[in-house]
């Protein structure tokens, strides 16, 4: 793991970075979207020059061994058996989300506070979306199944289900899974799991089980939406896909991605391969990275008045409740003092930020330098 260099990294400033774009001409970190600061994976570049080097980007489609990498990754990480015409390839997840939501003619349930694309895939589609809020019980967020019962109607269609989840940090469980399948079939509910963070499970003693690889009811009900994205950084290569074991579903879904979604990119297809066949060192030097980041945030915020957040199990996504602080505006504070947080506002939840601490250890150390000085701040 010693090769890998998570400290040296290019700097973003004054390039296509839309998380450094933002703050352009200003000394603000961004911490916002989840996006890390560092290089692909070398066998991720090397894939990328050898298509390059061929020189002709004409259409492509997935040929078989990048399939053939897929499925084994699957296997290999999570004991999940799927059969290659499950797969449904996508330029985003965000994508995947919007398409799901067009898949169906009634309404959506989520969870809050969740991925802003949850809130906003629904609109988009005219679909009526319902939510439940879930719950903070012991200092460990829970599924608060009171609220998902009430929320779901006779109308209700689709579960958008984020899993681990973004932006509590939640790896769940496969008894909180088995809860989950079993209410989405008494309700006769599609389950759109969002599994892109899958690669991300920071806590050692746990592992993410696919919601669809509960079995073969679970599995006929699911949408599942995966991507190498996050775990390898490569989200701007846009290549994603979604895996739906039922023919009928997978018919549907296809309908409604029809003369809208574009093909994936033939560069974003080569990384994709290259992901999760060759890059196994380097996640595993990466994970070490990120939980000792999330280590150093977690003592940071525990011991800062007026902060609080739970225990990050999965993702590089840490869940800062500032509503003890009592500001109007959390996020415009923070950024007057050089952090750049996601606003809790666009995840259903004010008074909360999201902090990516997928990032160098110096980053962090001004990061968590500034986090002391802006709670300073804010009890004056």
């Amino acid at each position: 793991m010693a090769e890998f260099d998570f400290e040296q990294v290019p700097d973003r400033r004054g390039t296509d970075s839309i998380k450094w774009g933002k703050y352009a001409g200003r000394d603000v970190l961004p911490l916002w979207v989840a996006d890390m600061d560092f290089p692909a994976p070398p066998a991720v570049l090397a894939a990328l020059e050898r298509r390059i080097r061929h020189g002709v980007f004409g259409y492509g489609a997935p040929w078989p061994s990048l399939i053939e990498a897929v499925l084994a990754h699957l296997e290999g990480e999570y004991g999940w058996q799927v059969e290659a015409e499950w797969l449904v390839w996508l330029p985003g997840l965000v994508t995947g989300l919007n398409v799901a939501c067009r898949t169906v003619a009634g309404g959506v349930l989520t969870t809050t506070p969740i991925y802003p694309p949850f809130l906003s895939a629904p609109v988009y589609s005219g679909r009526p979306l319902q939510r439940a809020g879930l719950a903070r019980q012991d200092d460990r967020w829970q599924l608060d199944w009171e609220a998902l019962e009430a929320a779901c109607s006779a109308h209700t269609e689709l579960l958008l289900w984020c899993h681990p989840h973004n932006p509590v940090g939640r790896c769940w469980s496969r008894a909180e899974l088995e809860r989950l399948a079993e209410f989405a079939c008494r309700h006769g509910l599609i389950v759109c799991s969002d599994e892109i963070h899958c690669g991300l499970i920071l806590d050692a003693e746990r592992r993410h089980l696919p919601f669809a690889a509960l079995g073969p009811e679970a599995a006929a009900q699911s949408i599942t939406l995966m991507a190498p994205s996050k775990t390898f950084n490569i989200p701007g290569l846009g290549c994603a896909f979604a895996v739906i074991p039922d023919p009928a579903l997978r018919q549907r879904f296809g309908h409604a991605m029809a003369g809208i979604v574009p093909h994936v990119n033939v560069l974003g297809l080569a990384a994709c391969e290259a992901a999760y066949r060759d890059c196994g060192a380097w996640h595993q030097a990466l994970l070490t990275h990120l939980r000792q980041n999330r280590d150093r945030l977690e003592a940071a915020v525990s011991g800062l008045p007026g902060l609080s957040m739970s225990h990050v199990e999965a993702t590089y996504l840490g869940w800062i409740d500032a509503r003890k602080l009592h500001l109007a505006k959390p996020a415009a504070h923070f950024e007057a003092h050089g952090l750049g947080f996601s606003d809790g506002a666009d995840f259903g939840a004010p008074g909360w930020l999201r902090c990516n601490f997928g990032c160098t250890a110096a980053t962090l150390d001004t990061a968590l330098a500034r986090l002391r000085l802006a709670v300073e701040a804010a009890h004056v």
